[in-house]
C-alpha cells in the first residue's frame, strides 16, 4: 500500500513539473517569438493584474482567467494587448467594431480601438494567485523546481531501493534461521533414532 502511494506521489510530482515546464515554455515562445502576451489556447488563457487602473475590484497580483468571446458589450472587463503588455480595462463605449476602454481607478478612458484587438472577457478573478504564477514563470524559478522535483524523485528511489535492499536481507536471514532450524530437528531425530535403535539391540537375547 505504502508503495502504491509513493508511485502516485511521484506520478504526481511529475505531471507538475511537466506542466509547469510545459506553460513556461509555451508562453516564453507566445512572448517573445509570436509577441503575444495573453496566449488563448483553445480560447481561453491566463493573465496576471500589473497595475491597480482596476481598483478596487482587481487588485495587482490578482490571476485572471479570459475567455475569448463571439461579441463584447458596455461594462464587461476585457483583456487587451497594448505593445508587450495586457492590459485589463472595463469596455465603456462601443460603435460598431470601435471599443472605448477605461480603467475603473484611472480617470481617463483609453483611446478607441478595434474590438478585433480585444484578447477576451475576464470571468474569473482569483486573488494575489498571480503573484506566484509570476514567480514560477521565471527561468530561475522553473530551474529550483527541476532541480526539487529530481532531488526528491531521486531520494525517494534511493528510500525505496534501500527499503528493498533491507526487506530482502531479512528474507536472506529468515532463510538461514530456518536452514539452522531444520539442520537441528534433522540431527536430533537422527541422534533419537540411533538411541533407539541401541536400545532395541541391547534388549534383544543374547543366544
Amino acid at each position: 500500500m505504502k508503495k502504491q502511494t509513493k508511485t502516485i506521489i511521484r506520478t504526481v510530482l511529475l505531471v507538475f513539473v511537466a506542466l509547469i515546464v510545459g506553460i513556461n515554455v509555451y508562453a516564453f515562445n507566445a512572448s517573445r517569438v509570436a509577441g503575444d502576451v495573453v496566449p488563448m489556447p483553445f480560447g481561453v488563457g491566463l493573465t496576471v493584474v500589473l497595475s491597480g487602473s482596476m481598483e478596487p475590484e482587481l487588485s495587482v497580483g490578482d490571476l485572471l482567467v479570459v475567455a475569448r468571446q463571439d461579441s463584447y458589450t458596455i461594462d464587461e472587463v476585457v483583456v487587451f494587448q497594448e505593445g508587450r503588455i495586457g492590459v485589463v480595462h472595463r469596455i465603456i463605449e462601443m460603435d460598431g467594431t470601435t471599443v472605448t476602454t477605461k480603467g475603473d481607478a484611472n480617470n481617463a478612458p483609453d483611446e478607441p480601438m478595434d474590438v478585433s484587438r480585444i484578447k477576451g472577457k475576464v470571468v474569473l478573478a482569483i486573488p494575489l494567485i498571480g503573484h506566484v504564477v509570476n514567480l514560477i514563470k521565471t527561468p530561475i524559478a522553473t530551474i529550483v523546481i527541476l532541480a526539487a522535483a529530481i532531488f526528491l524523485l531521486e531520494r525517494s528511489f534511493h528510500k525505496e531501493k534501500e527499503k528493498d535492499a533491507n526487506e530482502l536481507e531479512e528474507i536472506r536471514r529468515e532463510i538461514e534461521r530456518l536452514k539452522q532450524t531444520s539442520s537441528t530437528q534433522t540431527s536430533q531425530t537422527s541422534q533419537t533414532s540411533q538411541s533407539s535403535e541401541s536400545a532395541e539391540n541391547s534388549d534383544e537375547p543374547k543366544e
